[in-house]
């Protein structure tokens, strides 16, 4: 049995990039495993076989070499991080480690709605989001975006300070999926830190890499994209998945 480290999901998830993108910052080998989440099909996060692995029929999840499996990838990058000792982007002095906490609670009903108000709508139709729930959506990223700017990112190059943390593979992957050059869905001129942590976020190691599939997706604003689209950009992420994985030998 190998030893290298499963996670399934796909590329275009949100979290999921953002344990990929942990990943291959510290150049550790994983086998990605293609599934569709909300799918009872073979390969969906719904069938009886994954639902075994994880409950909750969510992705991402690990599964190692041993049968752990966990869920959550804001507990993912914290538990790969104590595993391997990652403490560069999860510290181990307690103050510097509760503020990455404090933000990874922040997250999911504050930034997290950047995915389900403004890119969900346009990428998956099939779910009818309500137009009251988009623009409300919209209002609770705006919010935490002014909190962003003008606390967590003021004086600050990165969201807890100046160092580079899982909150921030976390925080980024939602914000910057928005910004012109992917979705073009959020105009971030109100939000000069913003802007600037977001630049200092590409050129991080392995930006490109993992965020393959929204260069390829395109901008959304005006028109949502074709599933042939949203296809191919899936096959391209794959594929520059892949290539990067031979070179760890996972």
């Amino acid at each position: 049995m190998s030893d290298t480290l499963k996670l399934y999901g796909v590329p275009f998830s949100q979290p999921v990039r953002a344990v990929m993108w942990l990943m291959l910052y510290k150049s550790e080998p994983f086998e990605m495993i293609l599934t569709n989440p909300g799918s009872k099909g073979d390969n969906g996060s719904r069938n009886p076989a994954f639902l075994a692995k994880n409950p909750a029929g969510t992705i991402p999840t690990i599964e190692e070499a041993n049968g752990f499996t966990l869920g959550e990838a804001h507990a993912i990058m914290a538990y790969l991080c104590n595993k391997h000792g990652w403490e560069d982007v999860y510290p181990g002095e307690p103050q510097a480690r509760a503020k990455v906490d404090w933000y990874l609670n922040f997250h999911h009903r504050n930034v997290r709605d950047a995915s389900v108000g403004l890119v969900a709508p346009k990428i998956r139709k099939d779910l009818d989001i309500p137009q009251a729930f988009q623009d409300q959506a919209r209002a609770t990223l705006t919010s935490a975006l002014k909190a962003l700017n003008g606390g967590w990112l003021e004086g600050n190059t990165y969201l807890t300070g100046e160092h580079l943390s899982i909150a921030d593979f976390a925080a980024y992957v939602e914000i910057g999926q928005l910004q012109a050059g992917f979705t073009n869905v959020y105009d971030f001129g109100d939000f000069p830190n913003v802007m600037g942590w977001l630049e200092t976020m590409k050129q991080v190691r392995e930006h490109d890499t993992v965020h393959t599939v929204l260069a390829e997706l395109g901008d959304i604003s005006v028109e949502a994209p074709a599933m042939e689209t949203i296809k191919n950009a899936n096959i391209s992420a794959l594929k520059a998945l892949k290539s990067k994985l031979a070179e760890l030998g996972g």
